[in-house]
């Protein structure tokens, strides 16, 4: 009849880190992005950035330029 002997603070500290892996496997799973969603998002701001460059007026300053922040 011997019983498991068991570290209080260890039990403790691990049930804790297993609380925190499973939030963090909740918010992956809910705010996460798939690789394609983040290489598609990229391929799209580079698209914008392009085409925005290419409309710019040679020779006209910018305005956030102009202002100290």
């Amino acid at each position: 009849m011997s019983a498991e002997i068991i570290n209080l603070r260890m039990a403790r500290k691990q049930k804790n880190r297993q609380d925190k892996d499973k939030v963090a496997e909740d918010n992956r799973r809910k705010f996460g992005r798939s690789k394609a969603e983040r290489d598609a998002a990229r391929q799209r701001r580079e698209n914008l950035e392009t085409k925005i460059e290419g409309h710019r007026l040679e020779g006209v300053k910018r305005s956030d330029e102009d202002h100290d922040v």
